[in-house]
């Protein structure tokens, strides 16, 4: 009886996850340095924690408490369980309160890095990304928070996105004020209409979507949508809601004319007029160090839909065009968001530390930076030496040891000599510049033979027999030229 034959595993990737590849992968590190490097500037000092977590240590942050395998990858391990992070910011605070007696107060730190969430997969919608965060920790102060727009704002400018984006920043308590003025919030008791609070912060955040009539809809008894769905309201009264309704177009042509505004809104409310106070003194510091309306600006309308934020929330909007699915026009949208939340750190010592940060969305900031044709260009390959003798491999390691050390990106075809042709194939599959070839007859001329790939491809393309006579794309030099005219080469076609 024949045995059954082992199965072979299936080559794919992991659904809701994907590969990445050499551009993409240098493109996201070229980024990522170019953030860093304002980080620094601004004297954040860069922070790695561990892939895993104990969900203990998550805490709050999970998706589903009551299931801790649920929305995070989870095991249990001797009666505990461990998760795959979730973000960067629980990790920080489980860090900060482990090692605060060893870190500096106020603590500056970012963060690079994936993050995985056990979430049903979509259209660019992955279970792993990544995450570039930067927080500061211990400072009360809403210079904080205005440090953090600034320095998010430096970021933008750095990636060449200058006049394409605004940071807009809002203050949770300058919301909380117009709930309780609007009655659905109770300062002593916070508890109290939850439901109904969280249905206005939903219908808020949907203004975008659904314009004002439909967040005004969602307010009240609730809205019907165009398949015929029903979304129940939060039930407010037609007074409470105009309360809500007058905070989302508080909006006014200036920023001081917008904070006039909300204070008239969150009249009755001390928290509400304590967030004002808060947001003119940003305003003020980030006006001092000439950041202007037309890069930060205030903004009622920015909610940040976490529950941990206390006070100033910040979102960044790119606000060039692109095409949606459909081909019509709008803006590309948010590409990063935080705020402040002092109770952070408070589940792990009792005390209360004052916290703000913000977290930008790697893969949608590199989407945007493909979408203005900062990205995208066809990366380089390495120039490859190519192989017209098997038994001179030590000269071509030769010849690629010297390219490198003259900080030029080289290889040596490695794959079977026998056929020319395929190491020309292999050579504009990577995208090679040029090709270096030395036969038998050119070693002993003391000569070798350099191939323009991107000229050669060009006059390929395009030029007649006399252009290509005029504009030879090989060139022979004498061996010990060739490190000077490779570099000639590539300076003429970059």
């Amino acid at each position: 009886m024949a045995k059954d034959k082992p199965r072979r595993p299936k080559a794919e990737t992991p659904k809701g996850f994907r590969d990445y590849f050499g551009a993409e992968v240098t493109e996201r590190s070229a980024m990522l340095a170019k953030i860093a490097e304002v980080y620094h500037r601004y004297g954040f000092d860069a922070l790695e924690t561990s892939g895993v977590e104990t969900v203990e240590a998550l805490g709050k942050f999970l998706p589903d408490v009551d299931r801790p395998n649920e929305g995070v990858f989870a095991w249990e391990e001797d009666k505990d369980w461990l998760a795959l992070r979730y973000d960067l910011t629980a990790p920080l605070a489980r860090v900060y309160a482990q090692h605060r007696n060893d870190l500096p107060t106020p603590y500056r730190r970012y963060a690079m890095g994936p993050v995985w969430r056990n979430e049903k997969p979509g259209p660019g919608r992955f279970r792993q990304f990544y995450q570039c965060d930067a927080d500061t920790v211990g400072a009360p102060s809403v210079a904080a928070d205005a440090e953090i727009c600034a320095m998010l704002s430096d970021v933008f400018e750095s990636l060449g996105l200058g006049g394409d984006y605004v940071v807009k920043v809002n203050n949770r308590k300058v919301l909380n004020g117009v709930m309780e003025v609007a009655g659905v919030l109770d300062p002593s008791d916070p508890d109290k209409f939850a439901h109904e609070r969280g249905i206005v912060l939903r219908a808020i955040d949907k203004l975008d979507r659904l314009g004002l009539d439909g967040v005004r809809q969602l307010l009240g008894e609730g809205r019907k949508d165009e398949s015929g769905d029903f979304t129940k309201g939060a039930g407010l009264g037609a007074e409470q809601a105009e309360v809500v309704m007058g905070f989302m177009q508080a909006r006014q042509s200036t920023g001081q004319a917008t904070l006039q505004r909300l204070t008239e809104l969150v009249s009755g409310s001390e928290t509400g007029k304590a967030g004002v106070s808060e947001l003119e003194t940003i305003a003020t510091l980030l006006d001092a160090q000439g950041y202007g309306p037309d890069r930060i600006e205030i903004d009622p309308a920015v909610v940040r839909g976490l529950g941990y934020y206390t006070g100033p929330v910040f979102e960044a909007e790119l606000t060039f065009q692109i095409e949606d699915e459909k081909g019509r026009p709008r803006n590309f949208g948010s590409v990063a968001g935080g705020g402040r939340y002092d109770d952070l750190v408070k589940r792990f010592t009792g005390q209360e530390v004052p916290a703000t940060g913000i977290s930008i969305g790697v893969d949608r900031l590199l989407a945007a930076l493909h979408a203005k044709g900062r990205l995208g260009q066809t990366a380089q390959g390495p120039v490859v030496v190519t192989v017209m003798d098997r038994d001179r491999m030590a000269d071509y390691q030769t010849m690629v040891s010297e390219l490198r050390n003259a900080g030029i990106r080289a290889e040596v075809y490695l794959g079977n000599p026998k056929n020319f042709g395929n190491q020309m194939k292999y050579a504009d599959k990577r995208g090679s510049p040029i090709a270096i070839i030395e036969g038998g007859d050119e070693k002993e001329r003391g000569v070798v033979q350099i191939k323009d790939l991107i000229l050669g491809a060009k006059i390929a393309e395009s030029a007649t027999v006399e252009e290509w006579k005029d504009r030879p794309s090989q060139y022979e030099v004498s061996r010990g030229d060739l490190v000077a005219k490779v570099q000639e080469i590539l300076s003429s076609q970059s």
